[in-house]
């Protein structure tokens, strides 16, 4: 039995793991070298770097688990591993309190201008009267998605005073002090807006220049999910506008953003930006690293 770690975990995590008492071996392997090993490997852990795609899957003849130490399965082809009979096993809600936080954090970045502010001290500008800002006091926030990273963001705001609307197909009430409500109030009634859904053929461009249009006059939109729920033409369009105020995000459609249009969005003075680090805490990668390691073990056990 061959475990193959091709994302680092956490090292408390991996001892762990080597110490199992089976082949454990850890290498970032590039598709091409993944492919060609693949065939030797019966458990296959990744994060969120690696692209388990329908070619990689094909070829492994001996792969039984996909572990992906993380909340969504984007990077993963579910239903190519379903077709083969491989299990996939994540880590969902083992970053929740991260990624509300960094979500939080560029909200309250973008009301009050806080990353623009450092910048233009470091460049030795004093631009006080140029960065009013706003308060979360009594305003509403719309959180797209009332998962576990939703409702984490929920209690955190209700401490604002702030008004919370949640929209979830999948949630019909809550015992929360949150109003759920359907899209379109979300996107007409809502200050600031989060979101927290994975990346599905259901949720590709969710918040579109349609959703734009609906939303009202100075919105702060906040995306710390996947970039691809939003269309980042429509919200650069929206941001010279003046129609959305400002945003802040941890995910791109295209990571790096380093292609033409992501170039023009972080080049806006009213974007707050991250590299995709919503989980990048030491303590959430220790909850995602002992969780997963849990559920292998518990998963080899049964083969």
């Amino acid at each position: 039995m061959r475990i193959h770690v091709n994302d680092p975990l956490d090292k408390s995590a991996m001892e762990r793991l080597m110490n199992s008492g089976y082949n454990v071996t850890s290498e970032h392997l590039e598709k091409e070298d993944l492919i060609k090993e693949i065939p030797n490997i019966d458990v296959l852990v990744v994060r969120s770097a690696t692209k388990v795609t329908a070619d990689i899957i094909e070829a492994g003849k001996n792969l039984k688990i996909i572990a992906r130490a993380g909340t969504g399965l984007d990077n993963v082809d579910v239903e190519k591993a379903k077709e083969k009979g491989i299990k996939v096993i994540n880590t969902p809600g083992a970053n929740g309190i991260s990624v509300a936080e960094l979500a939080i954090g560029l909200m309250i970045s973008c009301a009050r201008h806080i990353a623009k502010g450092t910048m233009d001290l470091k460049n030795g500008e004093w631009t006080k009267k140029q960065l009013k800002g706003h308060e979360l006091y009594k305003r509403t926030v719309g959180i797209i998605g009332f998962g576990n990273i939703g409702r984490e963001v929920a209690k955190r705001l209700l401490a604002f005073d702030m008004r919370v609307l949640a929209y979830d197909p999948f949630v019909k009430e809550t015992d929360m002090n949150v109003e759920i409500v359907d899209l379109d109030t979300i996107f007409k009634e809502s200050d600031f807006i989060t979101i927290h859904v994975p990346l599905t053929n259901e949720t590709k461009h969710l918040v579109s220049k349609d959703a734009f249009e609906k939303m009202k006059d100075g919105v702060i939109l906040i995306n710390a999910a996947r970039g691809g729920v939003v269309d980042e033409e429509a919200l650069y369009n929206a941001l010279i506008s003046g129609k959305v105020y400002a945003a802040g995000l941890d995910v791109f459609e295209v990571e790096p953003p380093t292609d033409e249009l992501r170039k023009k969005l972080l080049e806006l003075p009213n974007v707050v930006a991250t590299p995709h680090i919503g989980a990048s805490t030491v303590e959430a990668q220790l909850r995602v690293g002992q969780i997963i390691v849990d559920k292998i073990l518990e998963e080899v056990k049964k083969l």
